[in-house]
């Protein structure tokens, strides 16, 4: 398929969610991210999840407002809701996977989504993690992103790998030709496009890049 995936899943969510939903996107939601899509005019493609953070009232709701519902054992399982729906969407080849209420008050769920962002890079499907306050890219050897200015005009750069290497940053504050990162470095903490956008590239590695704004 060449669409993009949306997946909205249970962390925190906000009426932000529907200025990164566009017309022809896919969307699915995980566990209570289903109810918001449901209660917020939109009809998921799919829900799935084990549920176990909504009633039974809430579940009925759902399976009415959604095309299609799996519901899964919440003790057998062995992938977290965001998770089993982060693997539907890589098997469906998209253009692109969003991830919505990814980030939230559990820091292991925060954490584990991020890290979502590796398979996605693995398949080659563009992935991107955003909520309210910040947008998380994952770069791999050879890649380039640009980074428009816009509401995130912060950017952090984060190794997800050992090192990261060949790091050359243009159009930043504090630009950086051919760098190395290593993990547990805070060398890449707070930099700032200072032009209409800034340009990420890297040799080798994986790189987190995270746009963000103070509020």
């Amino acid at each position: 398929m060449s669409s993009r995936i949306i997946i909205v899943t249970g962390g925190t969510v906000g009426d932000w969610v529907s200025g990164y939903i566009q017309p022809g996107d896919l969307l699915v939601g995980a566990d209570r991210g289903a109810l918001f899509l449901v209660r917020n005019g939109y009809r998921p493609a799919l829900a799935l999840g084990d549920f176990d953070s909504v009633t039974a009232e809430e579940l009925d709701e759902i399976r009415q407002g959604s095309e299609a519902l799996i519901d899964c054992d919440p003790v057998m399982k062995d992938w977290t809701d965001t998770e089993m729906a982060f693997n539907w969407a890589l098997d469906r080849r998209p253009a692109g996977i969003v991830l919505l209420g990814a980030l939230g008050s559990r820091f292991d769920h925060s954490l584990a989504n991020v890290h979502l962002l590796r398979k996605g890079l693995q398949h080659g499907i563009p992935s991107l993690i955003a909520d309210r306050h910040n947008e998380l890219r994952l770069l791999g050897p050879g890649q380039v992103t640009a980074l428009h200015k816009g509401k995130f005009a912060n950017v952090s750069l984060l190794p997800l790998s050992a090192e990261v290497t060949g790091i050359t940053l243009q159009g930043f504050l504090y630009p950086l030709t051919e760098a190395t990162l290593s993990i547990g470095q805070s060398l890449g903490i707070s930099n700032v496009i200072v032009e209409e956008s800034g340009h990420v590239s890297i040799r080798d590695g994986m790189l987190l890049v995270i746009q963000s704004k103070d509020e």
